[in-house]
């Protein structure tokens, strides 16, 4: 009901003022985002600033901004950069950084920031610079318009070489920090929830292959628990089983955010944004293919 009533807002950012005692019913405290309304009642919100206004301070990290007007920003994100403050990891994130680049970002929830890569993830992200593209984002996301391609380097050679991965993911039963790939019958369960990838094989490299993946979805861990469920994981991602690539060692997943596709959230404008792969995926794409002509020239 109150994304209804105050649609300017984000889902979370409601949940979260709820959380803090910012709405009020018929001039008590609603503590709950289930409490129910039979219609008649008075209804009182009184927004609170941005996640970071209190606990999270500008530093002057560089960023690589691919793309900036009023309304919205797209970050080119290094690997290693986190970008959420959390726990055990309160400074250095994309987060700091970006209310060092503006500081009125305090005023947007999470500095803006509207969906995550992993730490040791790279490529492109999007950034809302006022509440109304916030809202809009975010809605955008929830109803899968908003493109978003990956790179991959995988072990193996999946087959068919094109295809969807289809599996509900969840907690790992017993090491909550990882996520698993369900079987379709734990849906509804509770924490367990439908997820979608679409994959296609680039380039055969040998015991590895380039893939171009696409999200339908967008869940924690979503392409690497995916990609390690159908038995060929991202090279040099520990957690989920693809830590060598025929003994070289990569330093970080070879995961990349190579492009977004979406309509601007205020003027719907089409925008197309691509991240050409960072010099480690590079390197080791040319230490595969090398690696595979050999073992070509070999055979002949």
């Amino acid at each position: 009901m109150l994304a209804g009533l105050f649609p300017q807002h984000s889902r979370g950012c409601l949940q979260r003022w709820i959380r803090e005692g910012r709405v009020r019913l018929d001039g008590e405290s609603v503590c709950s985002t289930r409490r129910a309304v039979t219609g008649g009642e008075q209804l009182s919100l009184r927004p609170g600033a941005g996640h970071s206004v209190d606990t999270d301070l500008p530093e002057p990290i560089p960023l690589q901004i691919c793309y900036e007007d009023a309304e919205l920003l797209v970050v080119d994100k290094p690997p290693g950069l986190v970008v959420h403050p959390g726990a055990g990891c309160r400074r250095h994130t994309l987060l700091n950084a970006l209310l060092h680049h503006d500081a009125a970002l305090a005023a947007v929830p999470r500095a803006g920031i509207v969906h995550r890569l992993d730490k040791d993830t790279s490529g492109l992200l999007l950034v809302a610079r006022t509440l109304q593209a916030h809202t809009a984002l975010v809605a955008m996301l929830r109803q899968r318009r908003i493109c978003r391609d990956y790179l991959a380097i995988v072990l193996g050679q999946p087959a068919p070489v094109q295809g969807s991965i289809a599996l509900p993911l969840g907690r790992h039963p017993a090491q909550r920090t990882r996520m698993a790939a369900l079987s379709p019958d734990r849906l509804g369960r509770a924490g367990v929830r439908a997820a979608l990838t679409h994959y296609r094989v680039r380039e055969s490299l040998g015991t590895c292959s380039l893939l171009d993946l696409s999200l339908a979805t967008g869940r924690t861990h979503q392409l690497r628990v995916h990609l390690s469920a159908i038995g060929h994981p991202v090279v040099g991602d520990p957690v989920y089983g693809g830590r060598r690539a025929r003994g070289k060692q990569a330093r970080r997943q070879m995961l990349h955010a190579c492009a977004l596709r979406l309509r601007h959230p205020c003027s719907a404008q089409q925008m197309q944004l691509r991240s050409p792969p960072p010099a480690d995926v590079q390197v080791l794409l040319r230490q595969l293919r090398e690696e595979a002509g050999r073992s070509v020239r070999q055979l002949s």
